[in-house]
């Protein structure tokens, strides 16, 4: 369900005994619908952290409560994965909500901000916030060179948006390959951007993309999004058949993403610049400022095993194609 949202924030600063110093500065944000969660308190108790809240509506299928938080001031996040309590799916109204968690020792002697979410988390997957080493020094000039790149965060979508679920949101498909289950194409970048908007999300930029489709902080290295074998995991000029196949048919990646290479080409953010990666910044980067193109990563069902490549570049000028699509992320 997707709706406004309002956030509630409650600073506060704690000490943990068993470490020198942690300094906790404790930002709640729910992000249901407006006025669903109030009352918001947070303290700490020994090595633990309590929130207590009111929810005056019950979460609807797909919403969960996640907490996470961040030791770079917003940088990168990351879930807190011990949390009991009302926390996940399934959650009730009703005041006096208790969440509990330890603080980890990973946060001794650092400054961290806490998140809590409220967001529909269906068919999405968390992808953690890390540092590796975008494009190939052996792939195109546009690829080149390797550089650093650290990304925050971010859920992204387990499969490429589906021409059925483009459909309810939009209220069209106009897709070449008629078929509810397989990737929607022929979209535009502001296509794919309006309906990332409307299910309160965004695409994602172009560093995200490539993270997420090397596996993350989980990756293996591998060639394409998940093995080495592209019939393994995508749909693409020599196995196809010419057309677009049901999403998620394939073996995922390392983080449990479908069809990063192969299906579709999917839109991300970022303008286009070929040679963007000499001057990227290390953090976040956003593509350049011109936007007159636009970037595709992924390949496609009618693409070759080099344009399915991980760290392979596509572009269009908006042009609605049918070898193009899209998923979206939501921030934490």
């Amino acid at each position: 369900m997707h709706g406004s949202s309002k956030d509630s924030i409650t600073p506060g600063r704690f000490t943990v005994k068993r470490f020198i110093l942690i300094a906790l500065i404790l930002s709640l944000n729910l992000n249901l619908l407006a006025q669903a969660i109030t009352n918001v308190v947070a303290r700490q108790e020994g090595e633990g952290m309590i929130v207590t809240y009111d929810l005056n509506k019950s979460l609807n299928e797909g919403e969960e409560v996640t907490i996470g938080y961040t030791t770079d001031n917003g940088m990168t996040w990351s879930c807190v994965s011990n949390a009991i309590g009302d926390v996940g799916k399934n959650i009730q109204s009703g005041r006096g909500k208790t969440i509990r968690w330890l603080i980890s020792p990973e946060i001794s002697d650092k400054t961290v901000k806490f998140k809590i979410n409220a967001h529909d988390l269906t068919n999405m997957v968390w992808v953690e916030g890390g540092t590796f080493q975008m494009g190939s020094n052996s792939g195109v000039d546009d690829e080149k060179p390797v550089h650093t790149v650290t990304v925050r965060g971010f859920w992204m979508g387990k499969y490429e948006v589906t021409q059925a679920e483009y459909r309810r949101v939009m209220g069209t498909n106009p897709s070449n390959f008629k078929c509810d289950d397989c990737p929607v194409e022929r979209v535009s970048w502001e296509d794919a951007a309006e309906y990332a908007r409307r299910v309160g999300g965004r695409l994602p930029t172009e560093a995200e993309w490539e993270y997420a489709a090397r596996g993350g902080n989980k990756s293996h290295g591998y060639r394409y999004s998940g093995s080495d074998t592209l019939d393994e995991v995508g749909w693409y000029d020599n196995n196809s058949g010419s057309e677009t196949h049901p999403v998620g048919q394939k073996k995922p990646n390392e983080l449990g993403l479908y069809d990063m290479s192969g299906n579709v080409k999917e839109w991300c953010a970022d303008s286009y610049g070929s040679n963007y990666y000499s001057k990227s910044p290390v953090n976040n980067p956003q593509g350049p400022q011109s936007t007159w193109s636009r970037v595709l990563r992924g390949g496609s069902w009618s693409g070759s095993v080099n344009g399915c490549r991980v760290s392979y570049r596509g572009l269009n000028v908006d042009y609605r194609s049918k070898c193009d699509g899209f998923r979206w992320v939501r921030d934490f």
